[in-house]
């Protein structure tokens, strides 16, 4: 097995972190750090220097397109991919389809997700 990856998911629902988290490390392919909110977000990317950001976009200090702007105006993490998670989006996908949405340059997956689907999008995005 190759070297475990590191995610950073940002999103304000702790709940939802925390089965996220469970689900993505009890595969062995991820170690996933988490922050409740866009400010520990941006320093926790800026800590960590995970391989990719999970970005929920509707949060209370910052939304996720904020976050995302300081993210990209930063040099130490303009590159780490970022994919948005929302509820905002519904899910039509097709069977066997990708969970990926790309709107305006940038990927989302609506919520909720099952664990292959993310699994399938995150390696998808390291790839």
């Amino acid at each position: 097995m190759g070297e475990t990856k590191k995610i950073l998911l940002i999103d304000d629902e702790e709940d939802f972190c925390f089965f996220v988290k469970g689900h993505l490390e009890k595969t062995g392919e991820f170690q996933v750090q988490t922050a409740y909110n866009g400010n520990d977000g941006i320093r926790e990317a800026k800590s960590v220097n995970p391989d990719l950001i999970l970005l929920d976009i509707v949060m209370p200090d910052l939304s996720g397109d904020e976050v995302a702007m300081e993210f990209n105006e930063d040099p130490s993490t303009r590159d780490i991919p970022v994919v948005f998670l929302t509820a905002l989006a519904s899910q039509e996908q097709e069977e066997g389809a990708l969970p990926l949405q790309r709107i305006g340059g940038r990927y989302f997956i609506a919520k909720p997700i099952t664990r292959d689907g993310l699994v399938e999008a995150i390696n998808y995005m390291l790839s």
